[in-house]
């Protein structure tokens, strides 16, 4: 099993539902496109998670995913700098999943918020399916099955990762205490040599003792740096820092964005579901026409009544994509009444036709070699089927499935 560095690997996906909008460029695909350069990404489009609530509409599913990926690659996300891939073409997803529930306590996954809200939200779909119950965990899996220590996520997935983290821990508890882990540790300890060796135990004890966070950090830097051991050796020195057996399954934690909801045309957030996205490849006429009868501040009834861009539902979107300066006039404007409402929308339409411009043209040249598109999704499930094949291997030894 090669050394992962945790810290530096990110996973993150979405469910094919379509065409992407503009709430997923700047919620997501913006913060993905950043990440790519800086860690080492796993973008991973997740059909089987659409099968948790759609598994009676799957007809739309193939194209959506070829969809989702023509917008990915479009928006700038690089299959030079990430892994790309589809969920179902890696199926040690499944695997990692079977034998996780194997240990996943019903009641973890009943308590996960989403699964009354999502049954709430969705009334006229039966829910009432493993999969749907059991989703969270192959969330998990997603996770776990490439040792990412980083998954950037809104706050309203907290509880997924927290649940993650707690599955990696039950899992670790489990099957990380191999018979003699303790002497195994203190030789493993010996083989660093005398000075790192004393270091090793000082910062141990220092967060064992007294909760130091930082002396647990520098002690995770210090074996990272270490090639006179074995990985074996640095797994179970991992372990040993905080009274555990050896980590074989990392617990990741949530990167979270900071870049805010995009709000739709109707002033609420932009959703497919809400009918109030502006898509990527929607065409010039189209952007202009959607957000030409965008609702208006409900004062100004006639041309001449000021208004106020506070109580405008196209004014968050003008803090998005128009200048100060640009934004300062139309202000002025909109109060005095000295312009009207499509005058206002007019310096908007022109910067979001701006924005699509490159991304539909990246667009477009996918669309027309869907021969490329296939083998650039083939080549991403390839490289993480080698990484995933990795982590199985270890998993399946440390629950006596090793048949060799």
């Amino acid at each position: 099993m090669s050394l992962v560095d945790s810290e530096r690997r990110v996973l993150s996906g979405m469910r094919p539902s379509g065409r992407l909008h503009l709430g997923h460029y700047h919620g997501v695909l913006k913060n993905w496109i950043k990440l790519q350069h800086e860690y080492e990404c796993f973008f991973c489009i997740v059909d089987w998670h659409a099968l948790t609530t759609n598994y009676q509409e799957v007809g739309p599913i193939s194209q959506h995913v070829m969809d989702m990926a023509v917008d990915w690659l479009a928006a700038g996300v690089s299959p030079s700098s990430a892994t790309l891939f589809i969920q179902s073409q890696v199926p040690e997803h499944a695997e990692l999943h079977l034998l996780l529930s194997m240990i996943c306590p019903l009641s973890w996954l009943e308590r996960v918020p989403s699964y009354k809200e999502q049954q709430d939200r969705l009334p006229g779909r039966e829910l009432a399916t493993y999969g749907f119950l059991g989703y969270p965990l192959l969330q998990t899996a997603d996770i776990l099955l490439y040792r990412a220590g980083l998954v950037p996520v809104g706050a309203d997935q907290l509880p997924h990762i927290e649940f993650a983290r707690e599955v990696a821990r039950r899992f670790n508890h489990l099957y990380g205490r191999e018979p003699g882990f303790e002497l195994k540790a203190e030789a493993a300890i010996r083989k660093l040599g005398k000075k790192t060796a004393t270091l090793y135990n000082n910062l141990r004890k220092a967060f064992q003792e007294q909760g130091d966070v930082e002396a647990l950090e520098t002690a995770r830097a210090l074996l990272k740096e270490q090639q006179s051991i074995t990985l074996g050796d640095k797994e179970r020195l991992f372990g040993y820092l905080e009274g555990g057996g050896r980590v074989l399954l990392p617990e990741p934690r949530p990167l979270l964005s900071e870049a805010p909801k995009l709000p739709g045309l109707d002033g609420s957030k932009m959703s497919k579901s809400n009918g109030n996205a502006i898509f990527l490849r929607d065409s010039n006429a189209e952007v202009e026409e959607k957000i030409r009868r965008m609702p208006t501040d409900p004062a100004r009834v006639h041309r001449d009544d000021p208004g106020n861009p506070a109580h405008c539902p196209v004014w968050p979107l003008h803090e998005v994509y128009t200048s100060a300066e640009t934004r300062a006039a139309l202000q002025q404007g909109c109060q005095s009444a000295g312009i009207g409402c499509l005058e206002c929308k007019g310096p908007l339409i022109e910067a979001v036709q701006k924005e699509l411009q490159p991304l539909q043209a990246r667009a477009a040249d996918y669309q027309d070699n869907p021969e490329l598109l296939r083998s650039i999704l083939a080549e991403g499930a390839e490289r993480a089927r080698n990484e995933a094949r990795e982590t199985l291997t270890e998993v399946r030894l440390a629950l006596g499935l090793n048949y060799r």
